[in-house]
């Protein structure tokens, strides 16, 4: 697992040094007000901008939570949630295709064959599909966690099957304490963080009686 583990950290230090490099910047910004007052600025299309906003977390040090909690307050819990968890999944969707067709290069060039072949075997199995819904209320791993399923070819059905599994559940808790202005980050944590592993348990159940 050392090759794989390199993997990790090099997708790791790439998520963590735009916030290291910008993040007192984009903390600033990007407060509750000030996102809800952008997201309002758009008009009818503050949909389309948290979408947007979540999607190029990929690429910039957004902060995700904020913007569903924005949403939330928005269009409420339940519209704001549908956004959020859309806006999530977009992002976990477009960091496994890009890393599918275009990480597997580089990944030869720092890890190998094996490094490969490594990752094939933790995310074909049935590991790969609790860490993808697991890492999405998570910092950091919701990202690397996308991309190496990507590069590791992770079954599609599955990975989309696992993303949506954490997705949703945080997308909701987060547009729930936007609109009820709850500032009570335990019950967040313990929703997002015991809802995806519930949700993905449950779909692997029925699949498995279904087959």
């Amino acid at each position: 697992m050392k090759r794989l583990s390199l993997i990790f950290l090099v997708l790791a230090l790439m998520v963590i040094v735009p916030f290291l490099i910008w993040g007192d910047q984009v903390e600033e910004s990007m407060s509750m007000e000030n996102t809800v007052a952008w997201l309002q600025s758009t008009g009818s299309w503050a949909w389309a901008a948290g979408i947007g906003l979540l999607i190029v977390d990929l690429f910039l040090p957004i902060l995700g939570t904020v913007v569903m909690s924005a949403l939330g307050l928005v269009y409420g819990w339940f519209w704001g949630g549908l956004i959020s968890a859309l806006g999530s999944i977009g992002a976990g969707l477009l960091a496994y295709g890009l890393s599918r067709k275009l990480g597997r290069r580089a990944v030869l060039f720092l890890a190998g064959e094996k490094g490969i072949a490594e990752g094939e075997r933790l995310f074909g199995g049935e590991t790969g599909g609790w860490l993808v819904a697991f890492s999405r209320w998570m910092p950091v791993l919701p990202e690397v966690v996308a991309c190496l399923a990507g590069i590791s070819k992770m079954p599609f059905k599955r990975f989309l099957a696992a993303l949506c599994a954490g997705s949703f559940p945080m997308g909701f808790v987060f547009a729930w304490i936007g609109q009820t202005g709850n500032e009570q980050p335990v019950i967040a944590l313990i929703l997002s963080a015991g809802l995806p592993p519930l949700i993905w348990g449950t779909f692997r159940l029925l699949y498995r009686r279904h087959k």
